[in-house]
């Protein structure tokens, strides 16, 4: 509470309220000063309420507030009990009920400034239906709500404009920059004009320049056309891989099908469709239609206050009420036929509820197989793009994971062979390894005993020459092997073929006539299809004429229904009305008192004269009290007086009497004095 009051009191003292209070001078501020502080923050934000309360009587003060605060949609805290508190202690100016008002409004000034402004426009005003009969008044009442959509159209538009980020002086700054910029660029081309002039032929190429630019544009056109022109074919090769893909898993699908479970697929499927068509998606229709219309009926309607709301609740409970009866008094009927019907109603009402379900879960799975396979087709695009090759699915992922199964464990084999030749390849490096040092010794002592025979060299040349004998008669056994190898490949191709030949040629001649047979059932396909679809269609147009027949036949069932059922209403309350009609005029015109007395137009008399003779003792009672107001005030304050006096007395006395005090009064003469 206090910080709430803090900040009330940091808002009025601050623009455009300027009531240099402190928490103090607010808190001790009256009612009827804290009265006018909430009319001057309404006034800020209404000018219309910019008036003294003290010219105007609390209940007009309260009513007005209210009205504006209903309209600023301001909920007080609590129920319809505390709303009545709210009122009067906005009445008599209560701190708990003004406190929490002003801090809402000063929170939120800006806000309610826009809300006060447009209720200004768009609160309508309730005509009576049989004030609208007149064409003047409603052609009036037309035009108001006309000019009212105009004045919201407007109002949207001037928002847009203020939060888009643009204003006047920023416009004025840019239209003076591109006049100016106009300026320089015409004074610009006076003086291009001028040198050009001197120049030959300068008309001839001016025209040249003016077609270089235009070709430069069309340039420009040509290239964005062919970028639009790429992104469709992007976007026409991915519809053509994702109609391939359908084409794929269809023909999959219809591999194993007969033309039995295919018609049987497609007429449920016909069948679904057309139930969704026309039962389902025609009820949601409706049902938005009707709730977009309750919308609009709502927000074109004015802003309802807590009184309102209470008074539809009650509407509504007796409507339910009503209808509470008479469901009983169906029921105490006990038709048979009627319970008959009821559970048949009810039967047809769960399997329709049941059906409509089904469908919406049906509905949901094809949406999410969609979105399956839609993922399915960007994630196949993109591995294509990574490594240029296909997707597996089905059968064949399954052969490549075996494939990968049998690989991975003749790698593992593999890898220890691998391991087991590393472990020999390193005992043969150190072999080799010890054979080379030991060579080196070797040939470092021939060496030194070939320098000392006088022939140094000579082993180094008789290996040279081994080497060269060796490498000689292996290029010729090379040549001989690859002479020999390509003749037998040439003949085990030879062989092959032959082989190959007389193994497809049967298999050749039953795909001709296979082919043959294939022709002959699609023009056989095609011709079935043909007369299933002139069939489906001659029968498709029938059921909806009938569908249609019957659909008119139920409404005007509906209709002549209502209206029985309404005229037996009407005749119901008819006669109870002439019943009560007949009882009051034989209660009127009989001679017997007791009757009378007992007429609905004696009872009124008699209660219009109790409340008249009511009247008179109170305005008798009113005027005494006036009369008496002013005595019997004066008496009241004298008494007040009096015991203000008399309290001072006990005070004095019971100072007087204690022990503590300090000196003692003494009385003499009609004088009291005071002795230390």
């Amino acid at each position: 509470m206090s910080d709430q009051i803090k900040f009330i009191v940091d808002s009025l003292n601050k623009e455009p309220f300027k009531k240099n209070y402190n928490l103090i001078t607010f808190d001790s501020l009256g009612p009827m000063q804290l009265l006018q502080v909430l009319n001057d923050v309404l006034a800020e934000i209404d000018p219309k309420q910019d008036v003294d309360i003290r010219e105007e009587t609390p209940e007009q003060t309260a009513k007005r507030m209210l009205s504006l605060l209903g309209i600023l949609k301001y909920k007080p805290p609590g129920n319809a009990t505390d709303m009545s508190t709210f009122r009067q202690g906005l009445v008599i100016g209560s701190k708990p009920v003004i406190y929490p008002v002003l801090h809402w409004l000063l929170q939120r000034s800006s806000e309610l400034k826009k809300r006060a402004y447009l209720a200004r426009f768009l609160i309508k005003l309730e005509v009576p239906s049989e004030f609208l009969q007149d064409e003047t008044v409603a052609d009036t009442n037309k035009q108001y709500e006309e000019l009212m959509e105009a004045f919201k159209a407007l109002h949207k538009e001037c928002e847009q404009l203020k939060t888009s980020g643009f204003s006047t002086a920023e416009i004025r700054r840019d239209i003076s920059a591109m006049e100016e910029e106009k300026d320089q660029l015409m004074k610009r081309v006076e003086r291009l004009k001028k040198r050009v002039e001197t120049v030959q032929n300068h008309q001839r190429m001016l025209k040249i320049a003016r077609q270089l630019r235009v070709e430069k544009e069309r340039e420009e056109f040509l290239a964005q056309q062919k970028q639009e022109q790429k992104n469709q074919l992007f976007h026409a090769v991915q519809r053509l891989q994702r109609v391939q893909n359908q084409l794929k898993s269809m023909r999959h699908a219809a591999a194993d099908a007969k033309p039995e479970s295919l018609m049987k697929r497609l007429e449920e499927e016909i069948k679904f469709n057309s139930y969704m068509v026309t039962e389902k998606f025609p009820k949601e229709l409706e049902s938005k239609k009707k709730e977009l219309h309750f919308l609009q009926k709502v927000v074109s309607e004015p802003a309802m206050g807590h009184s309102d709301l209470l008074e539809l609740e009650s509407k509504v409970n007796e409507v339910n009420a009503e209808i509470n009866q008479l469901i009983e008094k169906k029921m105490m009927r006990n038709e048979p036929i009627e319970g008959k019907l009821s559970l048949y109603r009810q039967q047809a009402s769960i399997i329709s509820r049941k059906k409509e379900a089904k469908a919406e879960e049906l509905q949901e799975t094809k949406e999410k197989l969609a979105s399956l396979e839609r993922e399915v087709s960007v994630k196949t695009n993109q591995t294509r793009e990574f490594d240029g090759t296909e997707v597996l699915k089905g059968d064949e992922f399954k052969r490549y994971v075996s494939k990968l199964r049998s690989k991975s464990t003749v790698f593992k084999k593999k890898h220890q062979i691998i391991a087991e030749f590393k472990a020999e390849f390193g005992l043969l490096q150190r072999t080799e390894e010890l054979l080379k040092q030991r060579q080196e010794t070797i040939q470092h002592q021939l060496r030194t005993i070939e320098e000392k025979k006088g022939i140094s060299g000579y082993s180094y040349t008789q290996e040279e020459l081994e080497r060269v004998s060796a490498l000689k008669s292996e290029v010729d056994e090379m040549k001989g092997r690859t002479l020999d190898d390509m003749s037998e490949m040439v003949k085990k191709l030879n062989s092959l073929v032959s082989e190959k030949k007389s193994a497809l040629a049967p298999v050749i001649k039953e795909l001709r006539q296979l082919r043959q047979k294939c022709q002959e059932l699609t023009q056989e396909c095609d011709e079935k299809r043909t007369q299933y679809d002139s069939c489906a269609a001659g029968l498709e147009s029938n059921r909806s004429k009938l569908e249609q027949e019957v659909r008119g036949l139920r409404e005007e069932c509906l209709q002549e229904e209502s209206k029985y059922h309404y005229t037996n209403c009407m005749i119901k309350n008819l006669e109870v009305q002439l019943r009560r009609a007949t009882d009051e005029m034989k209660a009127y015109v009989s001679s017997d008192q007791q009757e009378k007395r007992k007429a609905i137009r004696e009872q009124y008399t008699k209660n219009i004269t109790e409340q008249e003779n009511l009247g008179k003792k109170l305005r008798e009672k009113q005027k005494a009290v006036r009369e008496s107001h002013g005595p019997n005030m004066k008496q009241a304050k004298m008494w007040r007086d009096l015991e203000q006096l008399m309290e001072c007395k006990k005070q004095c006395f019971l100072k007087q009497q204690s022990p503590a005090s300090i000196g003692q009064v003494i009385q003499e003469g009609g004088e009291d004095r005071l002795v230390l």
